[in-house]
C-alpha cells in the first residue's frame, strides 16, 4: 500500500533583501522559504498557524534542517516543494526542495519539526484532538 503524501510547492523570487553582500542567498533566508512554503501547505491543506491556535495550541519549531546543493541569486526565480512526513507522535515534520526555475535544479533540500504546546507552553505528548481529525480527514492514521 502506498503511503498518503501530502505535497505542495510555492514559487518565490529572489530579493535583493534576501542577499548577501555577494549577491548569493543568506542562509537565514532559506528559513523564511520554508515558512512561506508551510503557510502555502496549511492554506491548501487546512493545517495553518491560525488552526492551531483556534485549537489552543501552539507549534513552535524544534528542528530546522538545510543542505545546500547550489546558490541562488537575486532576482532568480525557484520553486519550493513541501511534503508532510506523516509521523505517529505528537509532532508535524515537514521535507523541503528548492528548485531553480525554470530549469529545475536542485538547489537546496531541508526539514523542519514542529511539536506542540498547550496555551500555557507545556509540551503536548500526544495528538491534539483536532490533529487526530486532521489526519484522519487525510487518512493518515
Amino acid at each position: 500500500m502506498e503511503e498518503t503524501r501530502l505535497k505542495t510547492s510555492k514559487e518565490i523570487e529572489v530579493r535583493f533583501s534576501e542577499v548577501d553582500s555577494m549577491n548569493i542567498v543568506w542562509h537565514g533566508s532559506y528559513a523564511l522559504y520554508f515558512e512561506d512554503a508551510r503557510e502555502a501547505f496549511g492554506k491548501i491543506f487546512g493545517l495553518s498557524y491560525r488552526q492551531y491556535f483556534a485549537n489552543n495550541c501552539y507549534a513552535p519549531l524544534v528542528e530546522l534542517h538545510f543542505n545546500y546543493k547550489h546558490p541562488l541569486f537575486h532576482g532568480q526565480r525557484a520553486r519550493v516543494d513541501i511534503a508532510y512526513r506523516n509521523v505517529p507522535a505528537a509532532k508535524v515534520i515537514f521535507d523541503y526542495e528548492i528548485h531553480l526555475l525554470p530549469d529545475n535544479s536542485l538547489v537546496a533540500t531541508g526539514s523542519s519539526t514542529q511539536v506542540f504546546l498547550d496555551k500555557d507552553f507545556r509540551l503536548l505528548w500526544s495528538n491534539p484532538p483536532f490533529y487526530e481529525a486532521w489526519k484522519k480527514k487525510y487518512n493518515l492514521l
